[in-house]
């Protein structure tokens, strides 16, 4: 589907996020804020933390392939920018109006990249990890030493914090958005439709 609403400003309504990444994204959250959950509250055993992990990594994958063979708003290179540009945007963030990007904004890109960095690693490292309570064990942990396998663990606690940073941020960064510059970011993910100016379409 193709059709554009133009408004008399010079904004259009135009698809953009298709719905494989739609759906990528809501399972993402879905699966990222149950793992966190079960990691941190959940049983002492914890099965079910493993089993969306996998999850999470098998989204991650998906992610990889189409950002770079998906749909062109999809692919990372329609969201990497230059210092530049990203400095130029962030000067204009506080400006009470709308941005109207075409998709990630220089800004968000930061945030969308930092994340997917963070959440490859701290799935990693659960691949890795002994915590030696000889019973959550990743599955890959006896292919290394008791010393990385230990790290390993360590460091998916500390990622865990580095995730909840992050969504954080994330979820600021819609309140603010909406509140403050009137841009609805959540609607678009849902229908997969974005008002933007005609002037910054790709």
């Amino acid at each position: 589907m193709t059709e554009r609403t133009t408004s008399p400003e010079g904004i259009e309504e135009i698809p953009l996020w298709d719905p494989a990444l739609r759906l990528f994204h809501w399972a993402l959250v879905v699966c990222v804020v149950t793992s966190w959950g079960l990691g941190r509250f959940g049983p002492s055993i914890m099965t079910l933390h493993f089993y969306f992990g996998y999850a999470v990594i098998a989204l991650l994958t998906f992610r990889l392939i189409w950002g770079l063979f998906g749909p062109a708003s999809a692919r990372f290179s329609h969201f990497l920018y230059g210092p530049g540009a990203t400095l130029r945007y962030a000067a204009q963030i506080p400006r009470r109006a709308p941005s109207y990007w075409p998709g990630h904004n220089p800004v968000g890109a930061l945030s969308v990249f930092a994340l997917l960095a963070v959440l490859t690693a701290q799935a990693a490292t659960g691949l890795f990890a002994d915590p030696d309570d000889f019973i959550n064990v990743g599955p890959l942990a006896d292919m290394v030493s008791r010393e990385a396998a230990l790290g390993a663990a360590s460091w998916h606690y500390r990622l865990s914090l580095a995730v909840l940073a992050l969504v954080g941020l994330h979820l600021a960064a819609i309140a603010f958005y909406r509140l403050w510059k009137g841009e609805d970011l959540v609607r678009p993910m849902i229908t997969g439709r974005k008002a933007v100016r005609r002037d910054r379409q790709a």
